[in-house]
């Protein structure tokens, strides 16, 4: 592993630890060079996944990339990042034991969203906001008929 702070290629792990799911390992290092301390995780991945953007362009899967959309969902909600760590590790699970291993961006958004929506409803509609390119106000009252129905009183309430 290369060190971030010197890029040197001489380093020792000091400690290893599974996470509380033992989903991940976490590894404490140490450069040999520079005496720089840090940590990296070690997951299992299945395979190689790319995504086929709309456009029709190719590119790796990043696992990142899926956090970092979540994490703007969800801001300022009440879900504890194990939840939100939980999740993506089951979407990616999800989509490594699909059997293909190239993944459309669509697919990839659609199963975003069912997740989501079992976990906070109000990042469900700002990520929906965002992956199904909402223009008017009229976008959002299907997204919310979805979750609610039409017969919802609160949803009535916000048409008003």
């Amino acid at each position: 592993m290369r060190c971030p702070s010197c890029n040197s290629l001489d380093t020792q792990v000091k400690d290893s630890r599974p996470t509380e799911d033992s989903a991940v390992i976490r590894r404490r290092r140490v450069c040999m060079a520079c005496n720089f301390r840090f940590t990296t995780f070690e997951r299992v991945q299945l395979r190689e996944l790319t995504v086929i953007k709309r456009n029709g362009r190719r590119v790796p899967f990043d696992r990142d990339k899926l956090v970092r959309s979540l994490q703007i969902s969800l801001r300022k909600r009440p879900v504890e990042s194990e939840r939100v760590e939980k999740m993506v590790s089951t979407i990616v699970r999800e989509l490594e034991s699909g059997g293909e291993a190239e993944v459309s961006s669509e697919a990839i958004g659609e199963i975003v969203m069912e997740h989501l929506r079992q976990l906070d409803d109000v990042a469900y509609v700002r990520f929906a906001s965002v992956y199904r390119n909402f223009r008017e106000a009229k976008d959002f009252e299907a997204v919310l008929d979805e979750l609610t129905g039409e017969d919802d009183p609160r949803i009535a309430t916000l048409r008003k």
